[in-house]
């Protein structure tokens, strides 16, 4: 039996948690808060996934140490700002050689880190440098994996047998997993698809319609790509589930975060009070910096992205500010 451990009990993490424990894995969820320990393992129920059941056989513990402790696989399922004082808290925990697989998507404002990177640093900080770092991402909104919906995933990672080792727990008859060597194109993709569905949720806000949302993930995914290849990334990536397979369902479905808070910016509100009213996490907007601070660093412009930085921390007025876009320069189409 699989040992696994999860750190964090939001939605993906314990729809993940749910998953695994089906497939016959041994599984302990951590939470950094008390109440959120004991509210799950008494309920068995999650206030965001409201159709799911969670099995008995799951244990809960506020005991970080025992999270990390003797488990072949542990996931980090934190939102993406806890990642590094969560990778600090475990790290004196966690052995040399363990497989830890990254669900969250961002990349850290101040060193323009990816989350395994993140986690990487932090666990050499006490000496642990042959920790197998994967990073899983794709089209997977958590309300569809806690129902059992059919869903496709990418296990990323530069170590191909820790990869393959995550693609065999993970898989199962709803969970189909793919392998690939891109960690940072995966990663990245992860990260910034976030930022491109807040624009498409500020569109949605303003009224505009299908025309434009097309436009906005088409060319949201050019600015990715474009961006993915100044860093050495795989251009293959950008069009595969991790590309343009999470960027469709983020700026599509009803389960975004980032597509509803967008979409309340649209329509005028506050972005932080957007962020409020959403009540979750909403990653695009602490993806933000980060973005802009890469296009800075490599010389890649994205209009895009610098469109909805302007309305999210700079107080532009959405409006103009897509009639802006509309404005630019003449060119051919292009992915470059």
């Amino acid at each position: 039996m699989t040992k696994i451990g999860v750190l964090g009990a939001g939605t993906w993490g314990m729809a993940l948690a749910r998953m695994l424990c089906c497939s016959g894995c041994q599984v302990t969820v951590w939470s950094a808060l008390p109440q959120e320990v004991e509210q799950l393992q008494k309920n068995r129920r999650h206030p965001n996934l409201p159709g799911m059941e969670i099995p008995l056989e799951i244990l809960f513990t506020g005991d970080i140490r025992q999270v990390c402790e003797n488990k072949e696989i542990l996931l980090f399922a934190v939102p993406s700002v806890y990642v590094r004082a969560t990778a600090a808290k475990a790290a004196p925990y966690i052995p040399q050689g363990q497989i830890i697989v990254d669900v969250a998507k961002g990349i850290e404002a101040e060193t323009l880190y990816t989350l395994t990177q993140v986690i990487e640093d932090e666990l050499q900080r006490v000496g642990n440098t042959t920790t197998r770092l994967v990073a899983l991402s794709g089209p997977t909104h958590a309300e569809e994996v806690a129902l059992d919906k059919p869903t496709t995933i990418v296990s990323a990672s530069a170590d191909p047998e820790a990869a393959e080792r995550v693609q065999d727990v993970f898989m199962n008859t709803c969970m189909r997993v793919y392998t690939n060597p891109d960690v940072l194109g995966v990663e990245l993709c992860g990260a910034l698809k976030n930022i491109i569905a807040l624009a498409a949720g500020i569109s949605a806000g303003l009224g505009f319609g299908d025309n434009a949302k097309a436009a906005i993930i088409t060319r949201g995914m050019v600015e990715i790509a474009r961006l993915g290849r100044a860093m050495g990334c795989r251009e293959e990536t950008f069009y595969g589930l991790a590309g343009v397979g999470d960027l469709i369902v983020t700026a599509t479905s009803s389960h975004s975060r980032n597509n509803r808070a967008g979409m309340l910016m649209g329509q005028g509100v506050a972005p932080q009070e957007a962020v409020a009213r959403v009540g979750m996490v909403v990653e695009g907007v602490n993806a933000l910096a980060a973005a802009v601070a890469l296009s800075q660093r490599y010389g890649v412009e994205l209009p895009i992205i610098q469109a909805v930085d302007a309305v999210v921390n700079r107080g532009a007025e959405p409006l103009s500010t897509v009639m802006a876009l509309m404005a630019r320069d003449k060119k051919p189409e292009r992915s470059a």
